[in-house]
């Protein structure tokens, strides 16, 4: 049990710490002098990656393969989101995630972590190949629920780190002497991501 466990930590942190468009958001939000606000963006994304972690333990990766019209319609709706986000960020300039006032509700930053994480069909994919690869041909209940609880775990601790470090004094100051271009960087990022997906799903709808 132990290296089962073991195998689906390393491989999800290795995921979480490439640059995807969780990242970006928790430390934008952290970095703009919100820290308060980049918490709850993770502990959105947090609830994200619960629900398709407890998805692939169910089975969600199964019915994709039967409908498959149901993931494209998913990913074609997490590629637009992402879009969304990273027009904002540009438009944004040098201003805040929102572009709206000072300051980001707890609400809204925790729909962005949450909305951000689970309209991009592929974590379920990640997990689905992620468990399917690592458990024993019958794991037992027992296994399932500790794997769903360490990715839990995982992306609660991750992202809240995330938030601490770039909510730091240095970190901040950096950022404002640079923040247009740093929501440049992320929108352009957060943009490659979601035409990522469409180009994605259109290649497969047209295969």
């Amino acid at each position: 049990m132990f290296s089962v466990l073991f195998t689906i930590w390393f491989l999800h942190v290795a995921a979480m710490m490439s640059p995807g468009a969780n990242v970006l958001l928790v430390s934008q939000l952290a970095a703009s002098d919100r820290a308060h606000s980049a918490v709850f963006a993770a502990l959105g994304v947090t609830v994200g990656a619960a629900i398709w972690s407890l998805c692939a333990v169910l089975g969600v990766n199964a019915i994709f393969q039967v409908f498959p019209g149901l993931r494209l319609a998913l990913q074609v709706a997490g590629g637009l989101y992402l879009l969304y986000v990273a027009s904002r960020l540009w438009r944004s300039g040098g201003a805040a995630l929102d572009g709206r006032g000072p300051a980001v509700s707890s609400a809204a930053a925790f729909r962005l972590g949450f909305l951000t994480n689970i309209t991009n069909p592929k974590s379920a994919l990640f997990f689905g190949s992620v468990f399917a690869a690592s458990f024993p041909a019958a794991p037992s209940a027992g296994l399932q629920a500790a794997a769903v609880a360490m990715i839990i775990a995982n992306a609660l601790c991750w992202h809240l780190l995330l938030a601490y470090l770039f909510s730091r004094e240095r970190v901040r100051l950096a950022y404002s002497g640079a923040r247009g271009t740093f929501n440049r960087v992320a929108s352009v990022a957060v943009g490659a991501l979601g035409l990522g997906l469409l180009a994605a799903s259109l290649r497969e709808a047209r295969s």
